[in-house]
């Protein structure tokens, strides 16, 4: 979303990074120079983001890593509001398919990016990190019974949208993916008022984690 976007870019300019806005194809792009990031919005839902995933590739000479970053909701209690989670893999859980057994599809975070991330120091955020599976799929999840069938079937500790279409395209494009997420609720009725109070904070936390994480490996 637009909105998650523009808190991530608030972040980064707050803490001095220069934001220079540009176009890559067809979509508006911001690019962080001194981080080396080039921000685009992907779009709502699965079909969206694995489109506009696609086109940004397609449009982008430098394309070491796609990362999918925005909000998500809690599925299991362990994790706080503002708390940033990791995909280590995303399961598309709306894949229904009846035809056949077949497991849902699932996708693997890059293993290399994802250790890096475990590495980065955190002792001086206010937020925790969490590294598990995240379930992707075009559906809100907005009461308590729906979140608890969710996690046993999936095992995630998050849910979001769009995580597998973006996975989709990177895969394509033979370029490594990870997933991180901000949480914004608790994934039940609460959920749309939540997502809607709490979205900078968590935006922000995903942002300064990113930030972490560069600063720590231009530092090695």
């Amino acid at each position: 979303m637009q909105e998650e976007l523009r808190f991530i870019v608030k972040r980064f300019t707050k803490q001095g990074f220069q934001a220079e806005n540009a176009m890559a194809g067809k979509l508006p792009i911001v690019r962080i120079p001194e981080l080396g990031i080039t921000l685009g919005r992907g779009g709502t839902g699965k079909a969206q983001f694995a489109l506009q995933t696609q086109h940004l590739l397609d449009s982008c000479v430098d394309r070491h890593l796609v990362i999918c970053a925005g909000a998500a909701g809690g599925l299991v209690d362990g994790l706080a509001i503002g708390d940033v989670v990791v995909a280590t893999t995303t399961v598309e859980h709306d894949y229904n398919n009846k035809f056949s057994n077949r497991p849902v599809p699932r996708f693997d975070g890059a293993p290399s990016t994802i250790s890096r991330l475990k590495a980065v120091p955190l002792s001086n955020n206010s937020f925790k990190v969490h590294f598990g599976t995240v379930a992707s799929g075009d559906e809100d999840i907005v009461d308590t019974e729906r979140r608890r069938t969710l996690h046993q079937s999936t095992n995630a500790l998050a849910v979001a949208w769009e995580g597998a279409g973006g996975a989709r395209a990177a895969r394509f494009s033979n370029v490594p993916f990870v997933e991180i997420r901000g949480v914004t609720d608790t994934a039940d009725h609460d959920a749309p008022s939540d997502f809607k109070k709490n979205l900078e904070t968590a935006m922000r936390n995903v942002a300064t984690f990113i930030m972490s994480w560069i600063t720590d490996v231009e530092q090695r």
